[in-house]
């Protein structure tokens, strides 16, 4: 039984498909699965049933892939507790984040991170909160860049700063020139927000809801981008992390801030508290924290109510 045998395993029970997960690996697909087989033979047992298009665990292969997990991680946690032992920051380290944060927040910490630590293999994976929570979890990633979490006593969960949620409106809208917008100006408006699986769409609902009416949604998208088409299009408003602000800034879109009690969400930093971190995690969490609050400082006291 060998080591790639084992991540090539790992790799198809995870993706399901044998293709997919020989891109993943980077090795063909023959390769591949002649060496499931092999590793099939070891154990003398089948551990996939194989379709067209699918490849499903059988119960052997479920009985098997937590201790393919637990080997792959004792690896890699030998091989990087060798690296940090000259106090070096080096090895891969991979970060999630949620796809309405990793755009607008990360991409100037990971080029100053790398600058400062050329050793280190910096990964960013991006996914919904309840996908990042699951991969800590599995040791699939370090660490995660969320917004908010339910409990878990597994997962340990530090608060970074908090954000406005900015109104957004079409250059055409009525509420553009009204002197200040209230939560209640919002009742008959047509939102466009985020899908219900990312968790922004959730808090704008919320946010709604807790001034006393449900928003009449007339649309949901993945991708905040889209959002702002649409809003640009006129097709109806949205509540946006102002972080991703300065990505909307063109003709056709205005930002406000609310009136009164203003739309907000938590932007936290989450690692798991099953396994001991490796410095390159420690050093990438320090750095996010000491970095990115100054960040969003510096950008916040720029924002003005409208574009």
């Amino acid at each position: 039984m060998e080591m790639h045998q084992l991540r090539y395993f790992v790799a198809v029970a995870r993706s399901g498909n044998f293709s997919r997960a020989a891109d993943e690996c980077r090795v063909a697909q023959p390769s591949l699965s002649q060496q499931i087989l092999k590793l099939e033979d070891e154990v003398g047992e089948r551990l996939f049933e194989r379709t067209r298009r699918r490849a499903i665990l059988t119960a052997a292969g479920t009985l098997f892939l937590p201790h393919a997990l637990n080997i792959l991680e004792s690896a890699e946690r030998g091989r990087q507790e060798i690296r940090d032992m000259d106090g070096q920051v080096r090895g891969k380290i991979v970060l999630g984040a949620l796809p309405t944060i990793a755009p607008y927040f990360l991409p100037e910490i990971i080029r100053i991170f790398r600058e400062k630590y050329p050793g280190a293999e910096l990964i960013l994976h991006e996914q919904t909160t309840d996908q990042l929570l699951r991969n800590l979890e599995e040791n699939e990633i370090d660490l995660a860049i969320i917004s908010d979490a339910p409990t878990n006593p597994n997962i340990q969960v530090e608060q970074l700063f908090s954000e406005e949620l900015l109104l957004c409106l079409p250059v055409d809208h009525t509420l553009v020139h009204q002197k200040s917008v209230v939560a209640a100006d919002l009742r008959q408006e047509k939102f466009i927000l985020m899908h219900d699986s990312h968790c922004l769409g959730a808090q704008a609902q919320q946010f709604c809801q807790a001034k006393g009416f449900k928003p009449r949604i007339s649309c949901h998208s993945a991708q905040v981008g889209t959002v702002l088409a649409m809003v640009k299009a006129g097709l109806g408003i949205s509540l946006i992390p102002e972080m991703a602000r300065e990505h909307g800034r063109e003709e056709g879109i205005v930002y406000r801030s609310l009136n009164g009690v203003r739309p907000k969400r938590p932007i936290v930093v989450a690692v798991s508290n099953q396994r001991k971190p490796s410095r390159g995690t420690i050093e990438l969490s320090k750095f996010i924290r000491d970095n990115g609050t100054v960040g969003m400082s510096s950008r916040s006291s720029g924002t003005s109510r409208s574009t």
